[in-house]
């Protein structure tokens, strides 16, 4: 399976995108956007912004668990990692969404 972006509605009318992995797994998850419009744009963004390692800011959650941010130029986080168990896990994560950011979109806003 190739890597992809799943665009998908919530239930309150908000859009958000998740870029998953070959292997099913999520390594980015994006902010929510009030329209289709601004996750498509959002995800461009990651696209833009994946290749520049300075973009991905490395964090630790209040528990200890290592993730990432994504962030645009202008500082706007564009997605969230999950928590890692470690901070190698944490880099791998990284890496590919750096591998996998050039993936295609499967729009699954009109899935019911």
């Amino acid at each position: 399976m190739a890597a992809k972006y799943e665009l998908k509605a919530g239930s309150k009318g908000q859009f958000h995108f998740n870029l998953k992995a070959g292997n099913g797994q999520v390594i980015l998850s994006s902010e929510s956007y009030g329209t289709k419009a601004a996750a498509l744009a959002g995800i461009e963004s990651v696209k833009k912004n994946a290749g520049d390692d300075a973009r991905f800011e490395r964090k630790t959650a209040k528990d200890g668990s290592p993730y990432f941010v994504l962030k645009a130029g202008n500082g706007e986080i564009i997605g969230k990692s999950e928590m890692y168990s470690s901070t190698s896990s944490m880099e791998n994560g990284i890496a590919s969404v750096k591998t996998n950011a050039g993936a295609a979109v499967a729009d699954l806003t009109e899935a019911k």
